[in-house]
């Protein structure tokens, strides 16, 4: 028997998670690179990203050489998008970078470690933008994904830690975060409950 869908956030009505979307005016445009298999991915936080934030893009593929509506909008903000990617030339995310750049838009890659990094592989153009990284020690709340790597954040965290740190605005990020620990304890309820 099929499920009914919410209709806003795709999911099962049982799984419907537009209670935890909160609206956001962000001053820096997101786009975020969803790699396919994360977009049915339950445990996945880019829904309520990208629906919280009034300015955010997802595009889903593995290789964007040829979106042009992708690189129309990379276009638009020209010299001030950035790269969230911790590359070996990326630069730490703090008060001194935060206040020297001009960061319009920041590009995140969503999808595991090893998928992220080959959609980085595959699309060099974004070997030439500039790449930010988070300090170290900030400590992330995703409990339902498992990782081999230390301080791993997911794409909603990462992301909302680098807005607060580039437009120096913790506030208004603070819900959204709340909503993700929301978000964790609801998907550990179903698997607990061993309904969904």
């Amino acid at each position: 028997m099929a499920r009914d869908y919410c209709g806003e956030c795709q999911r099962p009505l049982l799984a419907c998670i537009c209670t935890l979307i909160t609206e956001i005016d962000n001053d820096i445009h997101v786009i975020v690179l969803q790699h396919p298999l994360e977009v049915k991915q339950t445990k996945g936080t880019v829904t309520i990203l990208a629906k919280s934030l009034n300015k955010c893009s997802v595009f889903i593929g593995e290789d964007f050489t040829h979106n042009t509506e992708l690189h129309q909008l990379l276009s638009d903000y020209q010299q001030t998008t950035f790269l969230l990617y911790p590359s070996e030339q990326a630069k730490v995310i703090d008060k001194q970078v935060a206040g020297n750049v001009q960061v319009k838009c920041l590009v995140l890659l969503d999808g595991t470690w090893k998928k992220a990094y080959r959609m980085f592989m595959l699309n060099t153009y974004l070997h030439d933008l500039p790449h930010l990284t988070l300090p170290l020690g900030i400590v992330g709340d995703y409990q339902i994904r498992k990782t081999n790597k230390n301080s791993a954040l997911s794409s909603l965290e990462a992301c909302t830690h680098a807005l607060m740190l580039l437009e120096g605005s913790s506030e208004k990020y603070e819900k959204l975060l709340n909503n993700f620990v929301k978000f964790n304890q609801f998907q550990l309820s179903f698997s607990q409950n061993k309904k969904y």
